[in-house]
């Protein structure tokens, strides 16, 4: 497989290093849509949608203006990801799956923009958006972004064990050098995407963690602002603060093997945009 790392969407709030951890507070600190587009025999795989072409069309409705405020994306077409994989020569029918850490409107907003395409997603996120749990959890999630339809594939907590994570899954119609790996807290359906490149393991953690630094096996470490998001934001708080700690034993004990990244570190994602394995 062939994989290539794509920033679907940058945003640029107010905090400069109260978010990011550099430069003054005054300026916009850079944040990412960190998706992955997997090249297979079959047709594409992408991970995480970003907030796809209709943020840029109709942002008011597909993003909501309290994120448009806090935010400040950057809605340019040549960012989304239909956008980017057309600019590889390929068509969106080709995108044939998507594999989503959760439902978020920054990690749904694309999906509309492959309407054929499976999606892939834990059950408990699936059920949260379909208000089978608190109207709290539904009200996180963007109406709008599921009109069209998407074709689920939904997966309980059954699997086998990876680089010491449980109840992890392969994923139907898929090959098994893609895993769904659970990492509860951020939300209760909240998981990882681990991909075998034949070259190392990749784990996209989505919003298991925000900043770079929080992975730091010695010293795990984050700004003030990106902490109290963090916190602000978590639906499962014990969950969260294990599954970080999990990831922080997956990086100390096998980080020559697993290279994990963040959906929204644009430092990580920096490190890896120009590494297609």
């Amino acid at each position: 497989m062939r994989v290539h790392h794509l920033n679907c969407g940058t945003m640029r709030p107010l905090g400069g290093r109260l978010v990011d951890g550099t430069g003054g507070i005054f300026r916009r600190a850079e944040l990412v849509c960190h998706c992955l587009l997997i090249e297979l025999d079959a047709g594409l795989v992408l991970v995480e949608s970003g907030i796809g072409e209709q943020a840029v069309h109709r942002p008011q409705e597909w993003l909501g203006r309290r994120f448009l405020r806090l935010n400040n994306p950057v809605l340019d077409l040549a960012q989304t990801a239909v956008h980017q994989i057309e600019a590889l020569g390929y068509r969106r029918e080709d995108v044939r799956d998507i594999v989503l850490t959760h439902l978020d409107l920054d990690h749904a907003g694309g999906l509309a923009d492959f309407p054929h395409a499976r999606v892939h997603v834990h059950a408990e996120e699936l059920r949260a958006l379909q208000g089978g749990h608190t109207q709290e959890e539904r009200l996180r999630y963007k109406e709008p972004q599921f009109r069209h339809g998407p074709r689920w594939e939904s997966y309980a907590d059954t699997g086998d064990s990876w680089f010491g994570f449980d109840a992890v899954r392969e994923l139907t119609g898929l090959p098994p050098e893609i895993l769904l790996v659970p990492l509860a807290g951020h939300t209760r359906g909240h998981t990882g995407v681990a991909v075998d490149t034949g070259d190392g393991w990749l784990l996209s953690a989505g919003d298991s963690y925000f900043h770079q630094g929080v992975l730091d096996p010695v010293r795990p470490r984050q700004p003030l602002g990106t902490a109290m998001f963090e916190k602000r934001v978590q639906t499962i708080p014990a969950a969260r603060v294990e599954n970080q700690e999990r990831l922080r034993e997956l990086m100390r004990d096998h980080g020559d093997e697993v290279t994990v990244f963040s959906a929204h570190s644009s430092v990580e994602f920096h490190a890896l945009e120009q590494v297609a394995v």
